[in-house]
């Protein structure tokens, strides 16, 4: 891997940053990485399996550019199947080539075949991370995307060093088998074995007190965690135990700072957390870090907890391995995982910064609003067939009673080359096709069955778009976290229930509303987010819940090329992979 940071002079690996200074480079540069996506045996939960990685790592390995930079990642697939990547939260300013969702941007790199992903960091800074954008390879293929900004961090602390915090899921089996099978038999899909921290499930499951991940930290120090939830099914909650987080950043966006004791963070989503390591330990040295699921959903999941630890620094313990028995733990400050409470709570702390550096240029007045609904569905098993899904029929999900299908073909190039074809179409509608008590209904009765087909909403560059995100009580109120492609957006109002467009808006945050790239919909509630839709291209918008994105709780939007150059759709590179 090439790039880093070694044009600034910085060693990452042993990095102490003093008093809001950060990493610096003061001129655009080239930073080039190559990852190779490729098997390797990996040895989890008492299972040895081939594991999907990248460069040989689970997770895999951290991408840390600047702010301003030029990147250039060449992606190498070295199996037998398609893949691609995608750089979740970069904006992709008139790069829409290099956002990576298959069959939306880019046909999907073959078996053998190379494509190298280019793209610059404009405006944005912060913890993202990157993941596979095909079937249910981000399972295990995912890592930190970090931006390191061009000016000093605006909050006064004396970091001692980063901590990334990825938090994963673990199978025994094959994802994308567990994929194939929901889809074939109509089924709900498995469940997961295990979370991660890190790659590590810990000391609470089968064969796991080595795999175990332990971070050691000075006593009265501050250290700045990057927390990432890269799970492919569940929002999750993280806490420390006995310590407080001070959340400064979300999703790249630097926030009015607040303290928790725990955080809420669904999948795709980053968080940012300032903590200074200022309790006693106990004979053991060790507090545990833990995540378990926040649960909204009637669908059986993974219910267990995944635990890591900090490790006092010369405190008398038993050489920093973790205790003897630690079902014994006491998981400080971690919630309960029905607690709506306090994860509602949580998300209504979130502002952003706005401050004369930082602003919040939420879009005042809006030119367009679309209302969908999001749903799971129940649909009817094809005659002759055996379904195994509720009632004998099979799940899927729609926005709006439309379940997006994924073309063969990309539908960005389709576009950008104004070819003739039936791929998709520009009349997604706008509104609920039928109105209804969407949270309070019968949720086995009330249009069940939907449609399919790939309808994209269609707007004018510039165009200040709304999109109110409801949902729906078929099968289950459930959380669902919602990522736009392409761009950051603002949520200016959320709540429970159902969402009146004459109510509703006079409540707005328009001063300082948090500014994101993936929202979770409250259960039983809604999320109005508005959009600056200044970034020609064809974007993806989905449940960043694996399996609600295979029953096809997705759509897509076009932006439409401005009139000054600058405003325009870069042209395809020759290296393009071809369906």
């Amino acid at each position: 891997m090439e790039g880093g940071h070694k044009n600034c002079g910085i060693l990452l690996v042993s990095l102490v940053i003093i008093a809001g200074a950060v990493p610096f480079c003061s001129s655009q540069t080239t930073r080039r990485f190559q990852l190779n996506v490729e098997w390797k045996k990996v040895t989890r939960l008492c299972t040895t399996k081939q594991l999907l990685t990248v460069n040989g790592q689970y997770p895999g390995p951290t991408i840390a550019v600047h702010e301003g930079d030029r990147v250039e990642i060449k992606v190498k697939n070295r199996i037998a199947h398609n893949t691609t990547l995608h750089w979740h939260g970069l904006r992709q300013l008139r790069t829409g080539w290099a956002d990576g969702p298959a069959y939306i941007t880019q046909c999907p790199i073959r078996g053998g075949q190379s494509y190298t992903y280019k793209f610059s960091v404009i405006n944005q800074r912060g913890t993202l991370l990157w993941h596979a954008h095909y079937a249910w390879q981000r399972a295990s293929v995912y890592g930190a995307l970090i931006i390191y900004p061009r000016m000093p961090y605006p909050f006064l602390a004396q970091i001692q060093a980063e901590i990334p915090i990825i938090l994963g899921e673990w199978w025994n089996g094959d994802p994308d088998e567990v994929e194939k099978i929901m889809m074939l038999t109509g089924a709900g899909p498995d469940s997961s074995d295990a979370y991660t921290i890190n790659g590590m499930p810990g000391p609470l499951y089968p064969c796991s007190n080595r795999d175990t991940f332990i971070k050691t930290v000075e006593y009265g120090r501050t250290y700045m965690l990057r927390i990432i939830n890269a799970a492919l099914t569940n929002e999750l909650f993280f806490a420390i135990a006995k310590h407080k987080l001070t959340v400064v950043e979300v999703d790249a966006v630097y926030t009015k700072p607040f303290t928790t004791t725990s955080i809420m963070i669904a999948p795709g989503q980053t968080t940012t957390v300032l903590m200074t390591a200022n309790q006693v330990p106990d004979s053991t040295g060790m507090f545990a870090m833990a995540a378990r699921p926040y649960l909204t959903s009637v669908f059986p999941l993974n219910n267990s907890t995944t635990i890591s630890f900090l490790r006092y620094k010369n405190a008398r313990n038993r050489r920093g391995k973790p205790p003897f028995n630690p079902s014994s733990l006491k998981l400080y400050n971690l919630p309960a995982m029905e607690d709506t409470t306090l994860a509602t709570k949580f998300s209504g702390n979130i502002k952003s910064l706005a401050s004369p550096e930082y602003p919040c240029n939420v879009p005042k007045t809006i030119d367009k609003r679309v209302i969908t609904t999001i749903s799971l569905n129940l649909q009817d098993c094809p005659a002759k067939k055996t379904c195994l899904g509720f009632r004998g029929k099979k799940f899927f999900a729609s926005m709006n009673n439309q379940s997006f299908v994924r073309p063969s073909i990309s539908i960005l190039e389709s576009y950008y080359k104004n070819l003739t074809t039936t791929s998709f179409s520009s009349d997604f509608p706008e509104k609920p096709p039928n109105a209804f008590d969407y949270t309070g209904g019968d949720p086995l009765s009330q249009n069940m069955n939907t449609e399919f087909g790939t309808k994209l909403i269609v707007v004018p560059y510039g165009t200040n778009l709304e999109i109110v995100l409801q949902d729906t009580s078929f099968l289950n109120l459930e959380n669902h976290p919602i990522h736009v492609h392409g761009h950051n957006f603002f949520i200016v109002g959320s709540g429970f229930g159902n969402f009146n467009k004459a109510k509703d808006p006079k409540r707005y945050n328009l001063v300082d509303p948090p500014e994101r790239n993936t929202v979770a919909v409250p259960s039983g509630g809604w999320a109005a987010i508005r959009i600056k839709a200044d970034n020609p291209g064809v974007w993806f918008m989905h449940c960043h819940l694996e399996q609600h994105t295979s029953w096809g709780l997705a759509a897509g939007f076009i932006v439409q090329n401005g009139q000054e150059p600058s405003q325009r759709l870069l042209p395809p590179p020759q290296d393009l992979p071809s369906c």
